[in-house]
């Protein structure tokens, strides 16, 4: 089976606002960067894979769309309606067909469209038996996090402990728009949204495009010196039913994770893995992939994250980017901000966030609620 590795990654945007530029511009801009690293042109792109869900483009089957900012014009072209990273689990399986090459990955998000993403994203929910819970699907997220508290004894004070250490870290970081010095107690006292949670518990949107170049074996070395390779990538979805589904958990991440860790050989990933990218749309979320990722028991997360241990800085290196609550939540687009932090680490070319001496890391992503879909991908050099 051909082995697949990133050989560049362009970004752009990651602005809470962009009224300067459209989605696509943002995709162009992201493009370009990405093309000009990898010497490129899209002319000699064997193919392009998209996350899109037609939620901020302002019009339906977006998919239709993208070629021209891509330069993908009569060339083949797939969408994936979920995160970036399961388009990017897509062009792996693409190429290790054999039948291409290269292939492109584009994610992006323009939040700032959406006058109430919470109440669109809403449209998610059941009709009949969700969706008059109220406007916002972070009802659903009240709820969980209340049960899992309740059932683990985790604090609110530690889920709080997780934003006080993600903003705080985001402040290195020049991609992030929210990094922030606060105390437990701002999290605390921060508008409540659905009990337990409360505003600052949420992260913040923002704008931005990301586009990634991934080439087989046999040919990457044409296009970078400093490759990185995808040693596992793995995907699950649980059942979208909020009446069936076991809140306080999330199994799609510990099984994507359980077949990634063995697609890339990781018997104790706290031991082989330098640092951890992970979904954090939710303080209380980042504890339970914590969990779910195997780094601890379940209910010990937020423990580990109150006394330092785990962390930005802490001995098991988690978000060292300041994650979604501090570099903001993009949407369709998360996992690709994701992807591209873990590839600048591994390249040591993270500047004041770097986790010295990194050869592996990991990438996770969640769909968000209402939707259980979670993708664990493995990158190492």
């Amino acid at each position: 089976m051909k082995k697949v590795a990133i050989a560049s990654v362009g970004v752009s945007g990651f602005n809470p606002t962009t009224p300067d530029v459209s989605y696509r511009e943002l995709t162009y801009e992201a493009a370009v960067k990405a093309y000009n690293e990898a010497g490129i042109e899209p002319k000699d792109i064997d193919g392009f894979v998209v996350a899109a869900e037609d939620f901020c483009e302002g019009y339906s089957i977006s998919d239709e769309y993208c070629p021209d900012q891509l330069g993908a014009v009569l060339k083949p072209v797939c969408t994936v309606p979920g995160d970036y990273l399961h388009a990017l689990a897509t062009a792996v399986m693409m190429i290790r067909t054999g039948v291409f090459k290269t292939v492109v990955v584009e994610g992006h998000s323009k939040l700032s469209n959406m006058k109430n993403h919470w109440s669109l994203l809403g449209f998610a929910m059941d009709p009949v038996l969700d969706r008059r819970l109220g406007e916002s699907y972070r009802i659903i997220d009240g709820l969980e996090m209340a049960r899992y508290l309740h059932e683990t004894g985790t604090t609110e004070e530690q889920c709080a402990s997780v934003v006080v250490k993600f903003r705080k870290a985001a402040l290195k970081n020049p991609l992030a728009s929210y990094g922030a010095v606060l105390e437990i107690e701002d999290v605390i006292r921060s508008d409540p949204i659905a009990y337990p949670l409360k505003a600052l518990d949420v992260a913040h949107p923002i704008d931005g495009a990301i586009v990634t170049v991934l080439a087989a074996e046999d040919v990457i070395g044409d296009l970078t010196d400093k490759p990185v390779w995808i040693a596992g990538i793995s995907w699950y979805s649980d059942s979208p039913s909020f009446e069936t589904r076991e809140l306080g958990y999330s199994p799609a991440t510990r099984l994507a994770a359980k077949k990634a860790y063995q697609m890339a050989g990781i018997a104790n990933p706290k031991g082989q893995i330098d640092l951890f990218e992970i979904s954090d749309e939710t303080s209380y979320k980042a504890l339970i992939h914590a969990e779910e990722l195997g780094l601890c028991r379940r209910g010990e997360a937020g423990f580990l994250f109150e006394t330092g241990e785990f962390g930005p800085d802490g001995a098991v290196k988690i978000n060292p980017s300041g994650g979604e609550l501090g570099v903001g939540d993009l949407f369709e687009a998360k996992g690709g901000h994701k992807l591209y932090e873990v590839v600048k680490q591994l390249r040591g070319e993270a500047g004041s966030v770097q986790v010295e001496g990194a050869t592996t890391g990991l990438v996770h992503a969640w769909r968000g609620a209402p939707s259980t879909s979670c993708v664990v991908a493995i990158l190492k050099v």
